[in-house]
């Protein structure tokens, strides 16, 4: 019996003057290991690609994270330094495939980056900097080499009481790690917030009325997987979801 596919969406980046389609190991290793299914990466190419065609030889989607943020322009914002770097390239794949996902009602799981793009996707804004508002924590990595502390445990999550994420997780409090500048501003009217750090920041949701699976994170439970008891949990949730 074949393992589903799940699609993993690609940075576009330019090493030593050459264009590479890049996607973490951690990404693919948490598909293959915990959700049991095979990843399929997705390079950002949408001018090669029809998002409907491309999810009909797909069984999940999940939407990566990764260094740059969505483009302001993608949320009705001007380009701020600020924001910066960009991947417009990515943009141009993941925001087509978002709204063919969700018509299709193909499983998908946000993480990150993901997580922004979904926001922006369904209407809402983002901010390049929630550290810089009052009130907010600091939700940027640690300045380590080591990524065991860049990824180790930040801050709390408190779960909505009988949400999705609960109902995963067998509890509403949880430890999460933290690596992100950008985060939401005004949520998108499609998705319900089910989880929030300490200081207010929303960091779970789900698209509110989806046809399946459909939830997403501002932290990275990739991060060796199996060593997380949510982690673990979301993924194999989320592979539950993808075998139907």
């Amino acid at each position: 019996m074949r393992r589903p596919l799940v699609g993993v969406t690609a940075d576009f980046r330019t090493y030593d003057s050459a264009p590479y389609h890049v996607v973490g190991d951690k990404y693919a290793r948490a598909v293959w290991e915990v959700s049991g299914c095979t990843p399929v990466i997705i390079p950002a190419m949408a001018e090669s690609q029809d998002a409907k065609d491309l999810l009909e030889r797909l069984d999940g989607l999940m939407f990566t994270g990764s260094p740059s943020n969505v483009h302001p322009s993608r949320y009705g914002r001007s380009a701020d330094k600020k924001a910066e770097p960009y991947d417009e390239a990515r943009d141009a794949m993941t925001f087509p495939i978002i709204d063919a996902a969700l018509e299709t009602g193909l499983p998908s799981l946000f993480v990150c980056r993901g997580f922004q793009e979904l926001n922006a996707a369904l209407g809402g804004t983002l901010h390049p900097e929630v550290h810089k508002i009052a009130g907010r924590m600091d939700h940027r990595a640690p300045k380590h080499d080591d990524p065991d502390v860049r990824y180790g445990p930040s801050h709390g999550m408190t779960f909505t009481a009988g949400g999705r994420f609960a109902e995963i997780a067998g509890t509403t409090e949880i430890e999460v790690n933290s690596i992100h500048s950008q985060g939401i501003d005004v949520a998108a009217p499609g998705l319900e917030i089910e989880g929030h750090a300490p200081d207010g920041t929303p960091e779970a949701v789900v698209v509110t009325g989806a046809k399946a699976f459909a939830l997403g994170v501002q932290w990275h439970p990739e991060y060796k997987a199996l060593e997380n008891d949510f982690s673990t949990r979301l993924f194999q949730a989320f592979g539950k979801a993808v075998k139907g």
